[in-house]
This record gives C-alpha cells, sequence and structure tokens, in this order.
C-alpha cells in the first residue's frame, strides 16, 4: 500500500503541474470569469454559498477521518496539524460563505474539480499523517515546526484580513470595485498570497511530500487566477493602481 500511495503521490504532483500550465490559458470559469452561458449542464450556476460547502467540507472530513483511524501513535504535535487544517477548512467552508452578503453563482463544474480534487488532497494529508509519519512530543522544539507554525499563521491572518476587506467592499455595493488597504496596497489577490503562505508553510512543518503536494497544488490553481485577475482589473478600470503587482509584492 505505501508503494501505490507514493506512486500515487508522484503523479499527483505531475497532474498539479498540468494544471498550472493548463489555467495559464484558460481561467477557471467563475467568479469575474464566469461562463454561465456555455449550455452544459456542468454550467449549470448555482449559489456560490452552498457551492463552497460542498466542495470545501470533503477536505476536513477526509483529513480528520484517516488521521483518527489510523494506527500511527498520535502527539500534541499531529494534532496541531490536524486543527490547523480544520481551522482553515471551518473558515472556508462554513464562515465564509454565511459572511457573503452579495453572493454570487458558481457552475456545477467547479464544484464538481474541487471536490474531487479536496477528497484526493485530503486522503493524501490524512493518510500521512494517520497512517504513516508519527510526530514525537519533541518534534515541537525543531526549527522547521516552529518557523513553520509562524508562517501558517501569518499566512492565515493575511488570508482573513484581505478576506474580511473583499466581503465588506462586496456587501455595500454590487458588482465589482478596486480593493484597497492592508495589503492590497501592494497586490491585487493578497488572499490568495496568504493561502499559499498558510500551505507552504504546512508543508515546512510537515516536512512531507503530502504537504508539498498540496502547496503546489495551491501554486498552481491560484497564481494563474491572480494573474489573469490583475490583467482584468487593469483592463477593467482605468484608475487601477499601477504599482501593484498580481500576488507577490514588487515581484509578480
Amino acid at each position: 500500500m505505501l508503494q501505490i500511495y507514493q506512486a500515487g503521490i508522484n503523479y499527483w504532483f505531475l497532474l498539479g503541474f498540468i494544471a498550472f500550465l493548463v489555467l495559464l490559458k484558460i481561467p477557471a470559469p467563475y467568479g469575474k470569469f464566469s461562463k454561465s452561458n456555455w449550455g452544459s449542464w456542468f454550467f449549470i450556476m448555482i449559489p456560490s454559498q452552498l457551492g463552497w460547502l460542498i466542495m470545501e467540507i470533503m477536505s476536513p472530513i477526509m483529513v480528520g477521518y484517516f488521521f483518527l483511524t489510523g494506527p500511527i501513535e498520535k502527539s500534541l504535535v499531529s494534532y496541531i496539524f490536524l486543527a490547523l487544517w480544520i481551522g482553515h477548512y471551518f473558515n472556508r467552508s462554513i464562515i465564509y460563505p454565511i459572511r457573503q452578503k452579495n453572493p454570487s453563482k458558481m457552475p456545477l463544474l467547479i464544484i464538481f474539480l474541487a471536490l474531487m480534487f479536496n477528497t484526493v488532497n485530503g486522503f493524501i494529508n490524512g493518510y500521512y499523517l494517520g497512517f504513516i509519519q508519527a510526530y514525537p512530543l519533541e518534534y515541537i522544539y525543531e526549527w522547521n515546526f516552529i518557523l513553520g507554525i509562524i508562517l501558517f499563521l501569518i499566512g492565515a491572518i493575511i488570508n482573513i484580513k484581505s478576506d474580511n476587506i473583499l466581503l465588506r467592499l462586496r456587501s455595500e455595493k454590487e458588482g465589482y470595485y478596486i480593493p484597497r488597504g492592508f495589503i492590497y496596497k501592494y497586490v491585487s489577490y493578497p488572499n490568495y498570497l496568504g493561502e499559499i503562505m498558510e500551505w507552504l508553510a504546512f508543508a515546512l512543518m510537515t516536512w512531507s511530500l503530502a504537504g508539498l503536494s498540496f502547496a503546489i497544488w495551491t501554486i498552481a490553481n491560484l497564481v494563474p487566477r491572480a494573474i489573469a485577475g490583475h490583467k482584468w482589473y487593469n483592463k477593467t478600470f482605468e484608475n487601477y493602481p499601477k504599482n501593484r503587482k498580481a500576488i507577490l509584492p514588487y515581484l509578480l
């Protein structure tokens, strides 16, 4: 089983690279890039609040199940990993959708693809934490754990605070407007930057290919979307700040 698992992760990395190349050319059809007129039942539009719940809730379910049923002895360190994962996805699947005041719609295709991703990704990381790798309590003093948890919390703060700015803006007005304040001063998508930081930090903390695979997939999904969205902002708003980058301050 371990050999099959390891081989599967290799293919998962390859698939993430392919997804990155595809998304650089074709932005995922939701939000600013929604394609409700494509005609297929896969593009039936449903409320985004329901969509977020359906597609995101599977990740903590999968991780929690394989973590708790796995035979590996669990220490406080292991439970910290689980708590960080569930905390992120509780916000993403429950809190964030509830707080949407003027929710848009998203196509069924996106929900289906995200659900499949979260199922596989949840299995890969939950199986690793529950069946493969034990972390002794002393691991809490390792440099990568300390640095990783600091970066994870910073990324979570950036992600949530940036989302709060967008949610507040959309609750006051309909349509799209230029977000301002906080790290929006430097990049168009600080919420994506924060999420990338979280999962790079998780990979660092766990020091695992399972965690790294999630970080790579997060980059593959969010960086192309940030680039496309940044171009959309510049094209749509004549007064869009010219010094802003897409996702990485001063660089990208």
